[in-house]
């Protein structure tokens, strides 16, 4: 795994220090970035975070966040042009039975295209497309791990 895929919710989980998943997701990212990986997030989960960001956090993290991400040497933005823009429209519509966002489409088909099995977030859609998450979800304790 060289690089990794950063989605909105990945994003999110490391800006937001009050978010469940902010520890996890923050170690997850630092210890890809220690391995020498690149992360890899597109203009369209740009736009997103960028606004989540504002509405939760406030204008000045959201710029905070953006000087991060703009000039980071360590992150790779692949723009969603006309033919990535159609192939996500095309899953859009074709897995009627999901709840995926549009912008999650557009980044399946960037996964699929530069062939990334891992995407550093929390949304179980990657993984129900067969993506591996960062971080990994904790599992449950057996009942015979829980205690009495």
């Amino acid at each position: 795994m060289k690089a990794i895929f950063v989605d909105t919710a990945g994003w999110m989980s490391c800006a937001d220090g009050a978010d469940a998943h902010h520890a996890r997701s923050s170690a997850a990212r630092d210890a890809a970035l220690e391995a020498g990986q690149t992360l890899i997030t597109t203009d369209f989960v740009v736009d997103e975070t960028l606004t989540l960001i504002r509405l939760r956090l406030g204008l000045v993290a959201a710029e905070r966040w953006w000087q991060q991400v703009d000039r980071s040497p360590r992150l790779r933005w692949e723009r969603v042009e006309s033919d990535r823009f159609e192939k996500g429209r095309l899953l859009f519509f074709q897995y009627r039975d999901k709840d995926f966002s549009f912008t999650d489409c557009t980044s399946f088909v960037i996964m699929r295209e530069l062939r990334l099995t891992h995407a550093l977030t929390t949304d179980t859609h990657f993984r129900q497309m067969g993506f591996q998450l960062l971080p990994g979800t904790r599992s449950r304790p057996t009942r015979k791990q829980r205690r009495p």
